[in-house]
């Protein structure tokens, strides 16, 4: 017992997260999905950072 009053609660939450329409800022979402943010995780030969420094550790008599 005693569940009434914490089953309620997340029932209205769950109802104000369903029907609530927060705004949505539609140009920032835009870039986001754009890739556009400034910073690319990247080298020049387009190999992400951490394929390309896992070279040095790779030993040259294999």
């Amino acid at each position: 017992m005693g569940r009434g009053r914490a089953k309620a609660k997340q029932t209205k939450v769950a109802r104000e997260l369903k029907y609530s329409s927060p705004s949505t800022d539609l140009e920032t979402l835009q870039r986001e999905l754009a890739g556009s943010t400034g910073t690319s995780s990247r080298d020049d030969h387009g190999e992400p950072d951490d394929i390309a420094d896992d070279d040095r550790w790779v030993s040259s008599d294999r």
